[in-house]
């Protein structure tokens, strides 16, 4: 290993640029997987200097200053958080935290400020704001705060997703006389280094980088790679390595040093690329390179830092931040979508491993996230008042330009033809970003025209939930209700027959072709209570299509009656059950369920329900709940695992994607889950949906109760083709906290119909002809 090193270092040093910098855009590529290059990404964020004091006097600094050029020797908490609330207001998502190494350690006037507050050091300061900010306005504080111990970071865990620590250089030499870190006792590199282990061993999340061109050679700036690699090979904590050009400033000693030479800058950023493992990103300052954007991007970086839409870089006041636009423009020139992310870094945010984020701070970063790790990409979420970001002209909100890979086409080419795609090809269609989403959204809608025409149909409808009782504990649930779960905004309710009865005549007196029937779990139900409230609704209106029981109401009543499911599936339909609604699914995945509902049924158990009803001839639906605690491979899964069930039965009548309102859901309440899908995601959530399921099934039905009616028209371009049913009542989306009411008209389903330009249709619940009554 260590001549495999010394040989690709020797490399990387001599080779022609062209060739180093092809090889770093190799291995970004890499790291998209199937799609190659995938985005670009940045940190919206504040920048908050605390204090301007160090303990160090690097000759190349003007950000750190002395006492008497200040006002105060810190930032007050409540200039701290005026900061931040302008940073929140203005779609920030980070606040970093600025400042010197320990400059009590220097100057009295930083001890004694701290003292008359109650603090012995810096750091604690830093703790104590960081906590205020993340409390008072959710920005995830990232703090750079210099050289810490073990300890620091582990107090910093709570309050922090994420530390910084520039590594700067490995050379010795640059602590000696006439260098620019002569009298820095802090940039030792072997202390920082020490820093930055105890950061691992901490599990904290970290960002370094190294600067160039301030008077390392460039052996040493490769040996500072790999000094870095090595960190991370060790402790698996670094999630991002920026690569920082010097940039002589007035005022200080370095005033007239020369910058490194283009060349020299860019083969150090392949270099970092080529050197450092898959999952750490590269970083290059855009605001310190505006004239040379394309040629870092070449270069094989894949994100740009924080970008602040409030405040300057303080370190760098000469340098104005880059227009995120123009920036977003020049990403997508190369095929590589601009997309915001968070303070700390996805794998961190959604892989197995919980023990990176703090059990105090992973709520508010979960606040933040997709399904993916990112930023969400608005304040939208399903069940709000707020309009959806999309509109039936751009369903994702914006219609990027830019290069689509050619990988991209060949998997919409193999979904258009009917082949069932891999779980990869799936999890790519949902990974897309930019220009390449909109490629996504406009094949699934073209494949939408050719399979269901130019109609938009739906059903004519009643839910009834006859009980909202459950003995189940599903963690996603604000509908059921025990004792321990009772008060949110219902009380327990059981109806009678009778009342079931009755709401079914209303039904049908108000043009009602089916009535759904659904309920919680009730200690009391047996099979044969649900016999009883299917005759009861059968003989008052015989000619009403029952569409009722979840897999998970079958399997109770069957196992309450001894029998098997098969037997009293045939039970029902002999008594006259029309057709079965396929929820209770979740995320067809047991890692998952086990998590939101480990007492239900299985994946497998889901699926034997739903294939038996079908072999009995009892049709049904087909759905997903998502935007929770699962990610995109679970969203390929869970459709894979549907696709195959409908290539065997053939009894599934439509997919209906439930995005989750989770304004009441108990583990939204509990700081566990992220605030359902975004906007993104849930148009995404259709399209791929009408793509990996053509040939099985062929109606992808949009939930206006989650999306809302201008949601759902927005959708209607990307791959759905039915708004689902009036409802009339609509008992467990409003439970969980959505607004947009129980019930809807013809007219508003017109209109959101004839807002994409298609006719509108009512079918009947297994997509029949409606025959009018006669005259």
């Amino acid at each position: 290993m260590q001549d495999e090193t010394r040989h690709l270092k020797a490399w990387l040093l001599a080779a022609p640029l062209e060739e180093v910098t092809a090889l770093a855009r190799a291995r970004r590529a890499a790291r998209g997987g199937a799609l190659g290059p995938a985005r670009m990404t940045y940190s919206p964020k504040v920048f908050i200097p605390l204090t301007r004091l160090c303990a160090d006097v690097c000759h190349y600094c003007t950000f750190a200053t002395t006492p008497s050029r200040l006002e105060a020797p810190y930032l007050t908490l409540d200039q701290v958080l005026e900061i931040a609330r302008a940073g929140a207001a203005a779609g920030c998502r980070e606040a970093l935290f600025t400042l010197g190494d320990a400059p009590e350690r220097r100057y009295a006037a930083a001890r004694d400020w701290l003292a008359e507050r109650g603090f012995a050091r810096t750091i604690d300061y830093v703790r104590h704001c960081a906590e205020r900010v993340l409390a008072e306005t959710g920005l995830l504080p990232h703090i750079n705060a210099g050289v810490l111990e073990e300890d620091d970071y582990r107090a910093l865990r709570p309050v922090s997703a994420s530390v910084g620590l520039m590594l700067e250089s490995t050379s010795e030499r640059l602590l000696d006389k006439g260098m620019c870190h002569h009298g820095s006792p802090d940039k030792a590199p072997a202390l920082r280094l020490a820093s930055l282990a105890a950061a691992g061993r901490a599990r904290v999340p970290m960002t370094s980088g190294v600067l160039i061109g301030i008077g390392e050679t460039a052996d040493e700036r490769m040996d500072a790679l790999l000094a870095l690699r090595d960190l991370h090979r060790e402790h698996g904590h670094l999630q991002e390595v920026i690569v920082q050009n010097f940039c002589p400033k007035p005022g200080t000693k370095m005033a007239r040093a020369p910058e490194a030479g283009e060349g020299d800058f860019l083969r150090v950023v392949a270099a970092a690329r080529i050197l450092l493992p898959d999952e750490v990103s590269v970083q290059a300052p855009p605001n310190l390179n505006d004239e040379r954007l394309v040629e870092l991007i070449d270069a094989g970086i894949d994100d740009w830092g924080g970008i602040s839409p409030v405040t300057l870089d303080h370190v760098n006041p000469e340098a104005p931040w880059p227009e995120v636009e123009r920036l977003r423009a020049i990403c997508a020139a190369q095929g590589l979508p601009l997309v915001e992310r968070l303070t700390v870094y996805p794998r961190f945010v959604t892989g197995a491993d919980r023990s990176w984020l703090d059990p105090a701070i992973r709520p508010f970063v979960l606040r933040h996230a997709d399904a993916e790790g990112l930023a969400r990409d608005s304040r939208w979420s399903p069940g709000v008042v707020d309009a959806a970001p999309g509109t039936v002209h751009a369903p994702l909100g914006r219609r990027d330009k830019g290069p689509v890979a050619a990988s991209l086409h060949r998997i919409l080419d193999r979904a258009a033809s009917g082949k069932t795609l891999g779980e990869d090809e799936i999890v790519a269609l949902f990974a897309t970003r930019g220009a390449a989403a909109q490629a996504v959204v406009e094949a699934a809608n073209a494949l939408r025209a050719e399979v269901s025409g130019d109609t938009v149909t739906y059903v004519v409808n009643r839910n009834i939930n006859y009980t909202n009782i459950c003995t189940h504990t599903c963690s996603f649930c604000a509908f059921s209700k025990t004792s321990s779960k009772a008060g949110f905004r219902d009380k327990p309710y059981n109806l009678d027959l009778s009342e079931v009865a009755g709401r079914a005549r209303e039904a049908v007196a108000r043009g009602a072709t089916e009535v759904c029937l659904q309920g919680g779990i009730h200690p009391s139900y047996t099979g044969e209570t649900y016999l009883s409230i299917l005759r009861e609704v059968k003989e008052a209106c015989p000619d009403l299509h029952v569409h009722a029981f979840s897999p998970l109401e079958v399997s109770q009543g069957a196992r309450t009656l001894g029998m098997p499911v098969r037997d009293y599936l045939a039970m029902l339909r002999d008594a006259g059950l029309g057709s079965l609604p396929g929820t209770a699914a979740e995320i067809l995945c047991d890692d998952i369920r086990t998590q939101i509902c480990p007492d239900k049924l299985t994946t497998e158990e889901w699926l034997d329900v739903v294939g038996t009803a079908h072999r009995v001839g009892l049709p049904t639906t087909s759905t997903i709940m998502f935007g929770h605690l699962e990610g995109i491979e679970h969203w390929a899964r869970h459709l894979l695992a549907l696709r195959n069930l409908q290539l065997d039965t053939g009894g599934i009548t439509e997919f209906v994607p439930l995005p989750l309102v989770h304004m009441e859901a108990p583990f939204y309440r509990r700081g566990q889950c992220r605030k359902g899908p975004t906007w993104r995601e849930a148009v995404m959530m259709h399209a791929v949906a009408r793509l990996a399921l053509n040939g099985a099934i062929n109606s992808i039905q949009c939930s206006w109760v989650k999306l809302g009616m201008g949601g759902a028209a927005a959708v209607l371009a990307a791959g759905a083709n039915d708004l689902g049913g009036v409802l009339m009542d609509e008992s467990i989306s409003r439970a969980a906290g959505a607004a947009h009411g129980q019930g809807v008209t013809i007219a508003e389903l017109r209109e959101a119909a004839e807002s994409v330009g298609r006719t509108l249709k009512q079918r009947t619940t297994l997509y029949g002809e409606v025959v009018p009554e006669p005259a």
